[in-house]
């Protein structure tokens, strides 16, 4: 399982189906700004900054969780692993990311048998960092998203639409429709439409 599906599990279960079960991925502002981002970070190499090593693109697995993905920049600190990803647009609350540098984190541990007690998300917009420390809360939080995103992947249906203010800005708009699958009454209302016999049909 693909690393980045626990940020698109924990923003939204609905869009982390489309993505990871059909396959269904759109464009919009906000995607193109951070696939650019990406695009220039994941680009693999290596170098030295004010004594610590720097390696760029660094593929992650863990056996133990069942996952893979890449990092976009890992900071050694001494023999310390410190993980940074890269995000498009200005410093915020960051617990879906944080999420996901965890899971990084876990990986790295697995990988190089030392511990990772902290990484770092870096904000495009803003130029910063947001230090994140890997607690207890938050490791804990890495295996229990797994175990649900496994669910819904071995499953045969979407997870419900969250039709709230997150929607206008998620590229997956118009393939999730959330005004129109939230709505169950209405759902019902128009298959029943479908088998409904109009007037002068009966003996069809």
């Amino acid at each position: 399982m693909m690393i980045s599906a626990l940020e698109h599990w924990s923003y939204c279960p609905r869009q982390c189906g489309l993505i990871h079960i059909e396959s269904t991925f759109d464009e919009n502002l906000y995607t193109l700004r951070g696939r650019r981002l990406h695009e220039r970070v994941h680009e693999p190499g290596a170098d030295w900054e004010d004594g610590v090593r720097r390696v760029r693109g660094m593929p992650l697995f863990s056996v133990y969780l069942g996952l893979t993905g890449k990092a976009d920049l890992i900071e050694f600190h001494g023999e310390t692993p410190y993980p940074v990803e890269y995000k498009s647009g200005s410093t915020r609350e960051r617990r879906h990311e944080a999420l996901q540098l965890c899971a990084q984190a876990l990986c790295l541990e697995e990988m190089l048998g030392v511990a990772v007690p902290a990484g770092a998300i870096f904000a495009q917009g803003s130029r910063r960092r947001s230090e994140i420390a890997f607690d207890d809360e938050l490791r804990a939080r890495v295996p229990a998203a797994v175990a649900e995103v496994r669910t819904m992947l071995g499953g045969t249906t979407l997870p419900a639409a969250a039709n709230d203010s997150r929607c206008p800005r998620c590229s997956l708009f118009d393939a999730c429709l959330p005004g129109v699958v939230d709505q169950d009454a209405r759902i019902r209302g128009f298959f029943g439409e479908l088998f409904h016999p109009a007037a002068g049909d009966d003996a069809l």
